[in-house]
């Protein structure tokens, strides 16, 4: 699904133009730009032959079998229900697709040009006359509307990513132009070229029983796109086979040579990770990326890999221009956690130095930033334009983002965890709440203080286990609580638990997104990714800034004062996370070296030998 990318924005327009024509409704001249970017002038010019870091002779050939863990029951990408099934982005095309060696640079898929004025109220896209859909019929204005209007109707995380697009129309023969209710907002014109594009008169009639398709719906009824791929077969739930389109109307662009090297991809899914893990061990499945430190530091030693038929590698590509946050979250919308020295009390009980030595093998990093890994990081004491910011909102957040840079308690050895735990119960005491014998109280309710971690999957377990424990010891009552996906999957959605495992990806430029991920509106949004339910005076401005920041220099000011700001709250108690990309696969897969600067480009650059 779109949000599942690493997503880009937009500050500066790319140089080339296509052409000019005068715009109707200000006047101005209307430059038609191949390409969109955040921080530079796009590299590529209009005229360019392919993607710098593919190989353009990789043979077509072979299949690709990858797996994933859970299952699924939805091929609709536009709809919030369901679990949607690995893969689909194979099967359609965007407006546009992001450059992995640059970053938040954007170049035409569907749409072969974009346009908009200088507020940037508006964005007209161009598109090209040979698109066509799997069916032979042209990509059209018409189908872009409809994919938009049904997104936004359709899924709450995606009404909220493009609440401020008002309105998709057809504005010429060829042209869809969205319309925008807010001005110099600087990545909108990018961001709308990121949503699938389905076909409407495809939707719109029925399916080979008769009847009609209903694009409100989940559905397992293999969708029909414009992408390389076509969803040939499947087994509900289990299995997925995509095979390569011969009559892909792309696959002689520019921005698709040396791409889709696969004629066939396939997933197979499991419900228990080491049982994943074997079947890639016994040749079952290709690639694997491996999220466990403790399975890379001690699984990987089978003769397979030894001898080279497995390859392994640690690649710190796609954080080179990514932030991360990994943490758990509490649900604030649950009483025990709205006070900050709650939270902060529950960090004090995690012992990350304990559990990286014993169980990851020493191969994690603490996160300490909601923007970590990045330059985007507030680092120190505030200055310069960071502390004009926080100084205007002096009132309305804690004192301490002036005086103390946030660092998290350090454990890993008995001495400091004692006093980690004695500064917990403190921490505790100050917001209502004492130790009775061996449980933590409210002193006004005498409730005790008790919640559940949500889990998706047996293999996060072992995780938690150590901190559950930890909790224990001040008289924290908390239990781990394991479903399936799916009710994973829903119960997240309507923010139905009291603590699960949060992951955020940030791009180098933050902006419409940070509400979905903190803001007030998005707080009681069914599907958003406002998970522990943020609802901040502070947080609101500060992201506006962040979105409206006339230059770089004054957003990368109200970056920082974000992050300070939400570190200081203590909403979510930050984690840990490796930092690289660690992959394994068989060595009759092949990819182009080097990788792309920022992304290892799997599985469209692959290639099997």
């Amino acid at each position: 699904m779109i949000l599942a990318r690493i997503r880009t924005g937009c500050l500066v327009l790319a140089c080339a133009a296509i052409g000019l024509s005068p715009t109707a409704s200000s006047g101005q001249e209307q430059i038609w730009r191949h390409a969109i970017s955040v921080l530079e002038p796009a590299k590529l010019p209009a005229d360019f032959k392919r993607l710098p870091y593919v190989n353009p002779d990789a043979p077509k050939q072979g299949e690709l079998k990858l797996s994933d863990e859970g299952t699924y029951d939805n091929f609709n990408p536009l709809v919030d229900r369901g679990n949607p099934a690995s893969g689909l982005t194979l099967t359609y095309d965007t407006l546009l697709v992001s450059s992995e060696d640059e970053i938040g640079v954007s170049y035409g898929l569907l749409a072969e040009a974009l346009s908009y004025p200088e507020d940037r109220s508006s964005v007209t896209f161009r598109l090209r006359p040979e698109a066509k859909w799997a069916d032979g019929q042209p990509v059209t204005p018409e189908d872009v509307v409809f994919s938009f209007d049904s997104a936004k109707a359709n899924s709450t995380t995606l009404a909220n990513y493009y609440r401020h697009v008002t309105s998709a129309e057809k504005t010429g023969e060829r042209e869809v132009t969205f319309r925008f209710d807010e001005k110099n907002n600087k990545e909108l014109p990018q961001i709308v070229g990121d949503f699938p594009i389905l076909p409407k008169h495809w939707w719109q009639g029925k399916d080979a029983s008769g009847k009609d398709r209903d694009i409100s719906k989940t559905t397992l009824e293999p969708i029909m796109g414009s992408g390389p791929y076509k969803l040939a077969s499947f087994q509900a739930g289990s299995t997925i086979r995509y095979e390569l389109r011969d009559d892909y109307w792309g696959k002689d662009l520019p921005i698709n040579i040396g791409q889709h090297n696969f004629k066939v991809i396939s997933y197979t899914y499991f419900a228990d990770s080491d049982v994943e893990f074997e079947a890639f061990r016994a040749g079952n499945i290709d690639y694997r990326q491996e999220n466990s430190s403790s399975r890379w530091a001690t699984r990987y030693d089978f003769d397979a890999v030894k001898d080279g038929r497995i390859k392994r590698e640690a690649l710190r590509n796609a954080f080179r221009a990514t932030g991360v946050m990994q943490a758990y979250v509490p649900n604030l919308r649950r009483d025990q956690f709205k006070d900050a020295r709650v939270r902060e009390a529950l960090n004090y009980a995690y012992d990350f130095e304990d559990l990286n030595k014993n169980l990851a093998y020493g191969g994690l990093n603490r996160v300490d930033s909601f923007f970590w890994g990045t330059d985007l990081a507030a680092k120190g004491l505030p200055q310069g334009k960071e502390l004009e910011i926080l100084n205007g909102l002096k009132d309305k957040i804690p004192p301490r983002v002036f005086t103390e840079p946030y660092t998290n308690p350090v454990g890993g050895d008995p001495q400091k965890v004692r006093d980690n735990l004695r500064k917990a119960i403190a921490l505790f005491k100050e917001a209502g709440w004492e130790l009775k014998g061996n449980r933590m109280v409210n002193t006004k309710t005498g409730q005790p203080m008790r919640f559940e971690i949500l889990l998706n999957s047996p293999s996060a377990e072992r995780t938690v286990l150590p901190y559950v424990a930890s909790l224990k010891k001040i008289g924290v009552d908390a239990s781990i609580r394991t479903v399936d996906s799916s009710q994973y999957v829903n119960r997240v959605r309507s923010f139905d638990f009291d603590m699960i495992f949060g992951v955020w990806a940030q791009t180098m430029n933050p902006g419409n997104e940070q509400s979905n991920y903190w803001g007030s509106q998005s707080a009681n949004q069914p599907g958003s990714r406002n998970l522990a339910g943020i609802s901040d005076p502070a947080v609101d401005e500060l992201i506006k800034k962040v979105t409206f920041a006339p230059t770089r220099e004054d957003q990368i000011a109200a970056v920082h004062a974000l992050d300070r700001v939400l570190l200081a709250n203590h909403f979510v108690i930050p984690m840990f996370y490796s930092g690289e990309t660690r992959i394994a696969y068989w060595a009759k897969l092949s990819h182009p070296e080097p990788l792309p600067e920022y992304g290892i480009g799997f599985p469209s650059l692959w290639w099997a030998k």
